[in-house]
C-alpha cells in the first residue's frame, strides 16, 4: 500500500511538473498552451471521476444517488477552472435550472462541454451517453453508479426500452434528464447546430414535462482543436424559458424538434457574436430537412 501511494505521489508530481513546463513554454511557443491545458483537463477528469465513484457509493444507500452527479460536476468545475482558467458564465435569471422534473437540452461542441456540465448540471438529474461510455475506466464507472442513461444507437429496440424506463423514472421520481440533442460533437468554428435527434423530445412529450434549452456560445476562440488553440477565457451560456409539452402527443414531436432547434440556433448566434465580437449569418447548410435528423438508434418513439 505504501509503495502504491509513493508511486501515485511520484506520478502526480511528475505530471504537474510536465504540465507546468508546457505552460511556461507557451510564453515562447503559444501552441504549447494546447498541450498544457489538455494535460490539465485529463487529470482533472480522472480526479472528478474518482470523486464521483466514491460519492455515488456513499450517497446511494441514503437515496441521494442523483445528487452525486451534481456534486461531481461541481467538483470538476472547481478543479478545471483552477487549472485552466476557463469559465462558463451561466445566465439563468429566472432560476430555470432548479425546475424539476424537466428535459434539459444543450448544444454539443467539443470535449470541453464536460466543464460546461460542471457549471449547469442540476440536482436530481441523469445524464445520457453512448453505451460504449459504460466501459470507459473511471468515467464509465462513475456514470454507471450515478444513474446515467446509456443508449445503444445500433440497437433501436434496446434504445426504446431504455427511454421507456427513463420516462417512468421522470414521472415516478421527479427525475430530470440532460441530453445533447445533436447526438455528437459539432467541432465547428462557427455557431452552427447539427440536426437534432428526436429521442429527447419524445421523452419529454411522453413524460409531459417541460423542455429547458441551454445554449452555449461557440467557443472556438477558446478551444479550436484543429488549430491547436486552447487558451483561457469566459464563455457565455443562456438558459432559455421552458417549453411546455402538456397536451402534446407523438404527432407533435417533429414540429417541437424543429421550433426548439430554431430557437436555440438564434440564441447561439447572438451569444457567439457577444463572445467573439463579430457578426455571423444564419448557416444554411444545417437547415436541411428542417434540422431534424433521420431515424437512428435514439430517434425512437417512447411507448405509452
Amino acid at each position: 500500500m505504501a509503495s502504491f501511494l509513493s508511486y501515485l505521489e511520484y506520478f502526480h508530481v511528475g505530471y504537474a511538473a510536465l504540465t507546468l513546463a508546457f505552460y511556461m513554454l507557451s510564453f515562447v511557443v503559444p501552441k504549447a498552451a494546447f498541450v498544457a491545458r489538455s494535460l490539465a483537463s485529463y487529470i482533472c477528469l480522472v480526479w472528478a471521476a474518482c470523486f464521483g465513484v466514491v460519492a455515488s457509493i456513499v450517497l446511494s444507500p441514503t437515496g441521494y444517488r442523483l445528487v452525486a452527479a451534481w456534486a461531481t460536476a461541481r467538483f470538476f468545475k472547481l478543479v478545471m477552472t483552477a487549472t485552466t482558467n476557463i469559465t462558463f458564465d451561466v445566465d439563468d435569471p429566472k432560476q430555470h435550472m432548479k425546475s424539476r422534473p424537466a428535459v434539459f437540452l444543450a448544444n454539443h461542441q467539443t470535449e470541453l462541454d464536460v466543464l460546461m456540465l460542471g457549471s449547469t448540471f442540476p440536482k436530481y438529474c441523469s445524464m445520457t451517453g453512448k453505451a460504449s461510455l459504460r466501459r470507459t475506466p473511471f468515467l464509465g464507472w462513475f456514470m454507471s453508479l450515478s444513474g446515467a442513461i446509456f443508449l445503444d444507437r445500433a440497437n433501436s429496440q434496446s434504445a426504446r426500452s431504455t427511454m421507456n424506463a427513463a420516462a417512468n423514472e421522470i414521472r415516478s421520481n421527479r427525475q430530470s434528464v440532460y441530453i445533447f440533442p445533436e447526438g455528437t460533437r459539432s467541432y465547428s468554428k462557427d455557431p452552427v447546430l447539427l440536426p437534432f435527434k428526436k429521442g429527447g423530445f419524445h421523452l419529454a412529450v411522453q413524460a409531459q414535462v417541460p423542455i429547458i434549452p441551454i445554449v452555449v456560445a461557440n467557443y472556438s476562440h477558446v478551444l479550436w482543436i484543429r488549430g491547436l488553440l486552447f487558451k483561457s477565457g469566459r464563455i457565455p451560456v443562456k438558459v432559455l424559458d421552458p417549453i411546455p409539452t402538456t397536451g402534446l402527443t407523438a404527432a407533435d414531436v417533429d414540429e417541437l424538434t424543429r421550433t426548439t432547434r430554431e430557437l436555440m440556433l438564434k440564441e447561439l448566434i447572438a451569444l457567439t457574436e457577444k463572445a467573439q465580437g463579430r457578426k455571423f449569418a444564419v448557416p444554411v447548410a444545417t437547415a436541411a430537412a428542417n434540422g431534424v435528423a433521420k431515424a437512428s438508434g435514439i430517434d425512437i418513439k417512447v411507448a405509452a
